[in-house]
């Protein structure tokens, strides 16, 4: 009887042993196993902002491809909260190229710009292409004639009455559209202080070939 009772005994110890055993087992897995690293916050990035030939060249690189004949024929800037336009530069750039070829004149966007209601970030087509026509045709220039930049642009619209123009509006906005010099068959930078050309403080033209200031109104 003692038998039995000493070999229950040590059975009963024994799965004491092996309970405390696989309990410390699961308690070191648990304390080996590493945390989960908080996850670090997104990055906001920032917009990417063009001057007007650097959003050129790029546009005319996709205008080639979708005709081979295709020519600018309007470029022009988007106002967004992200910059002024002050030193030359947007975020967002439209551009209008003509095909005689297609028969038609094509809308491509670059944009540097990461807000929503943005176009694509990139170099992109907007909308259904237009009608060629005489008017189009019209507006045509060759882009090997724009060698003024926007920033250079600026800079000489300011020594003809733009400085005036910011000193009473530090945070004036600056627009800038490109079109061709029917008389002189260059294309000239509009340099545009305000949101529109009819809404504005006044508008420096400056000559996209030369860089010469040809006049203000």
């Amino acid at each position: 009887m003692k038998f039995y009772r000493l070999a229950f005994a040590l059975s009963v110890i024994s799965v004491a042993i092996l309970t405390a055993g696989c309990n410390s087992t699961e308690n070191k897995a648990k304390e080996s196993t590493p945390t989960p690293a908080t996850a670090a916050p997104a990055e906001k990035k920032e917009p990417v902002l063009y001057t007007g030939q650097e959003a050129f060249n790029r546009m005319m690189g996709l205008a080639i491809k979708w005709s081979s004949d295709a020519q600018p024929a309007r470029l022009e800037s988007v106002l967004t909260p992200e910059t002024t336009g002050q030193d030359g530069k947007a975020a967002i750039w439209r551009g209008y190229f003509v095909s005689p070829a297609q028969r038609s004149v094509k809308t491509i966007v670059c944009s540097g710009s990461r807000r929503p209601d943005a176009p694509p970030f990139g170099v992109s087509t907007e909308g259904a292409d237009s009608a060629y026509n005489a008017q189009s045709a019209g507006l045509v220039f060759s882009q090997y004639l724009l060698k003024t930049d926007t920033d250079k642009a600026v800079a000489i619209a300011q020594q003809h009455g733009g400085d005036a123009i910011l000193k009473k509006d530090p945070k004036q906005s600056i627009m800038y559209l490109l079109l061709r010099d029917p008389k002189q068959n260059v294309p000239d930078w509009y340099v545009i202080y305000g949101t529109s050309a009819t809404d504005r403080k006044g508008i420096g033209i400056i000559n996209a070939t030369t860089g010469a200031f040809v006049s203000a109104k």
